[in-house]
């Protein structure tokens, strides 16, 4: 029998043998038959199994491989090719090294081919002849956008970033890289030049990157939103630099980095700045060059003369882009300069431009222009439009239709308290600048009567300090205060505006859920209306010039969420009128009017964007018969022009002559609507709108932008039906959908 000599079996054994010989001391031993070794043969030798190994001594010594083996056996590591970490992977890099350029002809970045791929540029076709000629390392490729973009931009838009990547790559217009975005608020500007600065950083028909960075520069509250749109729809592919805050080292620091980037794959290839920061640090950016700069807001740049102006302008960089809704604000030479930073030189120079364009469209313009300057001034309006339009796209919110709900815009005319009107006829007798300003004069303190008529028209306690101290044009007029009057307290009944105001806020928040904005250019009367919301216990949000950039973007985001409780949104015109999205809200109110039309349209643009699911209510208010609506007609005239120019409609109407603009310090008591008088209305016969025009009316002009005109039985609005009596005395309404939806 064998026996196995594993050390645990040869233990067990030693162990029972020790136990055998205890047992034997107390009993007798028992006769054993003795056993041969089964370890031994009959010759005596060992037996050992032809499948064990000798096991080899163990010692501490390490084993240490010659040198030139060690190095043969790294050698073979490094020379076996690379291969992707990934299962069963097949792709084009399985057996190439990495760095190797690729054989055969170059290729788009992007399928052109691809199911709503957005081409923006297509190699010539070359016949077989050609195509054995042509050196295959030179071959132009198409320039596709990233599928990412193209598939959330709407038609418009696919076409507006076409027309922007033709002109900043000269395609248009031979030797000029600019153009101006002109479309109107809420079309998606931002995201047409988010695309065309992701194509023109990744691609070109080179096959290699357009530019290697860009710069953004635009006002100091949207800074925060570009970097938040860039994040949006680009999704973490780019890095971009937002400069919105810091020390002057600091800021100078991030700049000069910026600067100095260099190659194909720049780390923060997008710079975004304000319109302050770029102008207090523009020697920082003017040591190199920029592949693309994209003005915000550009009408900012109307003026020439200014230091921003002249600080962009002197930025090394061809491409220029100006986003703007409203190019034409005050002025055809605001316009030039506009046209000149984009494109110099395609205008001619200002003097020329002067002579030869804005000198005869704006005698052609005037209502009492001759038959002779009227055609000279619509050839020069040709001629103008036909050269500009190589470079400036514009779409109106007409577009909107389709993807936003309906927006009414009014015009609401409200009377005056007997307070205001006392206080107005008062100012006007006593008043020296009404006339110096009817002899052809304007002085500053022209300019400050005008500011306290305005403020007079929100609300008398405006003008309360001015009374108390008695300047001119208030001397006396504190008796006309009712007795024990303050300012502490703020008083509705007082203020014809004030009153509408009220019933307005009051109304949509007994029967609806609507939030409001409330626009004003005072801070003054937003600090009415604080006294207002707290009196009538109305949650609010205010936005003025001194908030902070970062706590605006907080404030607007939570305004915005449906689950939020504040009823109303102060807003300053001057500090946030402009790129603001508040879509939390779809009524808006415009307290009071800016000179500038472009202010005002700004404004009322924050709630009617995309995102809105409500229909939008803009109410526009204006005291009747008050240098308000010498305001408002002064814009109409801005407007006129600004179609003409932009908007190429060649039937605006001539409404008012030049010297009509000029009776500012008037009061007219017994009209319903100064503005609704002077157009000549050709809808209306005895205050009643008639629609078709009566036959044998000698009408002969019309408000093209307002759709309809309205006494208290023509109004189609429960909220402003409820204010009628108290103080409303006309209105004028835009349908955004007239046409579209059949809406009478």
């Amino acid at each position: 029998q064998r026996r196995s000599l594993a050390p645990s079996q040869l233990a067990k054994r030693k162990a029972g043998e020790e136990e055998e010989e205890e047992e034997g001391g107390r009993h007798p031993p028992k006769a054993r038959k003795r056993q041969k070794p089964v370890s031994e043969t009959e010759s005596g030798e060992c037996y050992r199994s032809p499948f064990r190994k000798p096991l080899a001594q163990l010692t501490n010594r390490p084993h240490c491989l010659d040198s030139s083996q060690h190095e043969a056996f790294i050698r073979s590591i490094l020379s076996k090719p690379f291969k992707v970490p990934i299962p069963n992977y097949k792709g084009p890099l399985g057996l190439r090294a990495l760095g190797i350029k690729r054989a055969g002809l170059r290729s788009p970045l992007h399928d052109p081919f691809e199911e709503g791929a957005l081409v923006l540029y297509e190699p010539p076709l070359l016949s077989a002849h050609d195509q054995l000629k042509i050196d295959k390392d030179k071959a132009p490729v198409h320039v596709v956008v990233d599928p990412v973009l193209s598939r959330v931009l709407r038609p418009h838009q696919r076409e507006g970033v076409k027309f922007l990547w033709d002109c900043v790559t000269s395609r248009r217009i031979p030797g000029s890289h600019g153009c101006i975005m002109a479309d109107e608020m809420g079309l998606g500007k931002t995201l047409q030049c988010i695309t065309l600065m992701w194509t023109l950083l990744r691609q070109s028909p080179d096959c290699k990157p357009e530019i290697e960075k860009a710069m953004v520069v635009s006002p100091s509250s949207l800074v925060r939103n570009w970097y938040n749109e860039v994040e949006k729809w680009l999704g973490g592919r780019i890095q971009p630099l937002a400069i919105d805050g810091g020390s002057k080292e600091e800021i100078d620091r991030k700049l000069v980095g910026f600067m100095n980037q260099r190659g194909l794959r720049v780390p923060s290839p997008i710079l975004i700045i304000s319109y302050e920061t770029f102008r207090l640090h523009a020697e920082a950016l003017q040591k190199g060059s920029v592949g693309l700069v994209i003005c915000d807001e550009g009408h900012r740049l109307k003026n020439s003369e200014n230091q921003t102006y002249q600080a962009l302008n002197s930025l090394n960089t061809p491409r220029r882009v100006l986003i703007s809704g409203t190019p034409i604000q005050n002025d055809l030479l605001e316009y030039f300069s506009l046209v000149h930073f984009v494109n110099s030189g395609i205008l001619g120079t200002a003097q020329e431009f002067k002579r030869h364009f804005e000198i005869p469209i704006l005698k052609g313009r005037d209502a009492d222009a001759s038959e002779a300057e009227r055609h000279k001034g619509e050839e020069r309006l040709k001629e103008l439009i036909s050269i500009v339009n190589r470079c400036l796209i514009r779409r109106t919110s007409d577009i909107l239709s389709k993807y936003l709900p309906v927006k009414i815009e009014q015009v609401v005319c409200c009377r005056l308290t007997p307070l205001q009107a006392e206080l107005y006829k008062n100012f006007l007798k006593q008043a020296k600048p009404v006339e110096e300003l009817k002899e052809g004069k304007i002085s500053v303190s022209s300019l400050s009567s005008i500011t306290s008529l305005k403020k007079l028209c929100n609300h008398p306690a405006l003008i309360h300090d001015k009374c108390v101290e008695e300047e001119e044009g208030f001397m006396g007029a504190l008796d006309l205060f009712p007795a024990g009057y303050s300012t502490k307290s703020v008083e509705p009944q007082l203020s014809g505006k004030m009153l509408v105001l009220d019933y307005i806020l009051a109304v949509t928040k007994s029967t609806s859920n609507d939030k409001v904005v409330l626009v004003s250019n005072y801070t003054q009367t937003l600090d009415l209306f604080e006294k207002l919301c707290r009196n009538r216990r109305y949650l609010y949000v205010r936005l003025d010039g001194t908030m902070s950039i970062k706590k605006r973007a907080k404030i607007v985001e939570r305004f915005n969420s449906p689950s939020s409780p504040e009823f109303i949104f102060m807003l300053s015109s001057k500090a946030g009128g402009c790129g603001l999205n508040l879509i939390g809200a779809n009524r808006l109110v415009m307290f009071d009017p800016d000179w500038n039309p472009a202010n005002d349209e700004q404004a009322m643009a924050r709630v009617w964007r995309d995102g809105q699911k409500k229909t939008c209510y803009i109410y526009r208010l204006l005291s009747t018969g008050t240098i308000e609506e010498k305001i408002f007609q002064r814009q109409t005239h801005k407007k006129a022009l600004s179609s003409c120019v932009v908007d190429e409609e060649q039937d605006v109407e001539r409404h008012f002559s030049l010297g009509e603009l000029k009776e500012l310090f008037t009061l007219n008591e017994t009209t319903t609507s100064d503005t609704h008088d002077k157009i000549k209305c050709r809808r209306c016969v005895n205050g009643h709108q008639v629609r078709p025009p009566p036959e044998g009316s000698d009408c002969t002009s019309d408000l093209s932008q307002w759709n309809h005109c309205a006494d208290k039985r023509g109004l189609q609005d429960s909220v402003l039906k409820a204010a009628w009596d108290a103080a409303v005395t006309f209105t004028f309404h835009h349908h955004s959908h007239e046409e579209q939806r059949g809406i009478p």
